[in-house]
């Protein structure tokens, strides 16, 4: 018994692996090709570990997919890898077609041709889990109810637009070839490993570093907030007991807006980690000029992952983002390692002009 896990050196990703071999023996191979965001350092704790295998490889690149699938026979593909930042997505959309609409295409292909060689009970186990986001369901005005899984796609960037492509493409290969697929739109996750381009680890780091911490716009766009590990243990619910051919919607049930998140982490910086000059963080804080075409609000309703499958998130966002900022200052070299010359160079082409 094996799955097969494609992005498992990214940030959910490599939490998924590090949860799943906390919970199970069941070995994983985890398919990433290691882009900027992919760090097997994320990863160092599995070092040796027989149940860990893992592979350096693109899912554009069906002979690798293929291979993979011969040699491990997974019971299970979990599809995290995507590129999944709207700011680059802005700047370079056609890195986000490729990977996540031709990959995804290239891997559900593999995984209908090794699904259908398949018999008897390995066939009727095998499931193709796919994991996406609320992006795709577009912007809730202030008083609309949270995206259910019934609401339709309104993608609004071309990274929310290439994640519903391949939703769509997840849906079509069920209903088309019969292939065993699930998967999941989530809210915005935080926790460990997160690259410091999003917005927690971004204002944790340049806080740290005396810098400005950028505030897009109004600062009053809201998101729906959830630990990673909770994400996690939805995955395996879904895994263990969800329907074949459903979506489940995972949500942290935090929905507030990006200052609120900017003063809370704030708070918890002047408390476990003082300005040496006694000031709060707060004085760092500069509003810059607000991105194209930014979403106002995401909410989710996860009440049918409740419902059907008994999952909830276990962390408040209260008990989550204390622990988050209690890791990134445990590991600051973690962050320093990741912060090559190539994201210091991202960083200030995609905020120089907003006045940051």
């Amino acid at each position: 018994m094996t799955i097969l896990i494609t992005g498992g050196a990214g940030f959910i990703g490599s939490n998924f692996v590090l949860d799943w071999l906390r919970e199970s023996d069941e070995p994983v191979v985890n398919l990433d090709k290691l882009t900027y965001a992919g760090n097997l350092g994320n990863l160092r704790g599995l070092e040796g570990d027989a149940r860990h295998t893992f592979v350096q490889g693109d899912i554009c690149d069906r002979a690798c997919v293929d291979g993979l699938l011969t040699a491990h026979r997974p019971r299970a593909i979990v599809h995290f890898a995507a590129e999944s930042h709207v700011d680059r997505s802005i700047h370079g959309p056609g890195e986000f077609l490729r990977t996540n609409i031709d990959g995804t295409f290239t891997l559900l292909e593999a995984a209908r041709a090794y699904w259908g060689a398949l018999e008897g009970e390995e066939k009727a186990a095998f499931r193709f889990h796919h994991v996406s986001t609320d992006e795709v369901y577009g912007s809730l005005a202030p008083d609309d109810p949270p995206f259910t899984e019934t609401n339709t796609y309104a993608p609004n960037s071309p990274y929310s637009a290439s994640k519903a492509a391949s939703d769509h493409l997840v849906r079509a290969w069920h209903h088309t070839y019969g292939l065993p697929v699930t998967t999941s739109n989530c809210s915005n996750n935080y926790g460990p490993y997160h690259f410091p381009e999003k917005l927690i680890p971004l204002m944790i780091a340049n806080a740290l570093a005396g810098k400005p911490l950028p505030i897009y716009g109004d600062g009053q766009q809201i998101r729906d907030w959830l630990y990673v590990t909770d994400h996690c243990s939805a995955i395996r619910a879904i895994l263990a007991d969800g329907k074949v051919g459903e979506v489940y919607n995972v949500g942290g049930w935090n929905e507030m807006p990006n200052i609120e998140i900017v003063h809370t982490l704030i708070r918890l910086l002047d408390e476990l980690s003082p300005r040496a000059d006694g000031a709060s963080y707060a004085e760092q804080i500069a509003y810059v000029a607000d991105r194209p075409g930014h979403d106002r609000r995401y909410a989710i309703d996860a009440r049918k992952i409740e419902r059907e499958l008994g999952w909830r998130p276990a962390e408040t966002f209260q008990t989550g983002i204390r622990k988050t900022v209690e890791w990134y200052l445990a590991n600051q070299a973690w962050v320093r390692d990741v912060q090559s010359g190539a994201y210091r160079e991202w960083l200030d082409r995609n905020y120089a002009h907003r006045g940051a």
